[in-house]
């Protein structure tokens, strides 16, 4: 239904729907934490982040899906493109099956360890080099928003808030005594 809706924010409510039953799948697997980390992260940040985009932008979409129908053979190939790999893989796969005793990384006995420990010692102990690179990946990104939208440009004219404060007041403003009839 998110991709079938017509109207935006009605997608948005899907996808907001989506999470919230992956979070509950996630719940009767017995990865609570990870349902909990779902819900927050998605639901709560990115999808209600989307929500209000969609609700400013005004765009009108209609006329933007009537562009579109002209890139369907393109799209089509892609997708058939995507569809041979996929079956390629698959195929791949199902004659692998010899290798599965080579697991990169081996996971604690999980009726010893319950799932947020057995998370966090898969995360910091095996994996900690790509948890720090995306660390640094999300960080990059945040002072790349931040650079962007605080570029000074000089045809902007913009207040001194501390120069407003400190001028005089008995000489902000200046008394005219103007006759009827008469402009300053």
């Amino acid at each position: 239904m998110v991709t079938v809706s017509r109207n935006p924010v009605h997608s948005v409510l899907w996808l907001i729907l989506a999470f919230l039953s992956s979070a509950g799948l996630f719940v009767l697997l017995g990865a609570e934490f990870a349902a909990m980390l779902l819900i927050i992260v998605y639901v709560g940040a990115v999808a209600v982040l989307f929500l209000f985009v969609v609700m400013m932008l005004d765009i009108d979409f209609a006329a933007l899906k009537g562009e579109m129908s002209r890139y369907m053979p393109l799209a089509l190939l892609i997708g058939v493109i995507l569809l041979l790999q996929f079956g390629l893989a698959y195929g791949a796969w199902v004659q692998a099956d010899g290798a599965l005793g080579l697991r990169a990384a081996v996971t604690p006995d999980m009726a010893q360890v319950e799932n947020t420990r057995a998370l966090g010692l898969l995360i910091y102990d095996q994996y900690i080099l790509l948890f720090q690179l995306a660390g640094l990946i999300l960080l990059v990104a945040m002072i790349g928003a931040i650079v962007l939208t605080l570029r000074h440009r000089g045809d902007v004219k913009r207040q001194n808030v501390l120069h407003q404060m400190w001028r005089d007041p008995a000489k902000a403003m200046i008394k005219k005594n103007v006759k009827p009839g008469q402009g300053l």
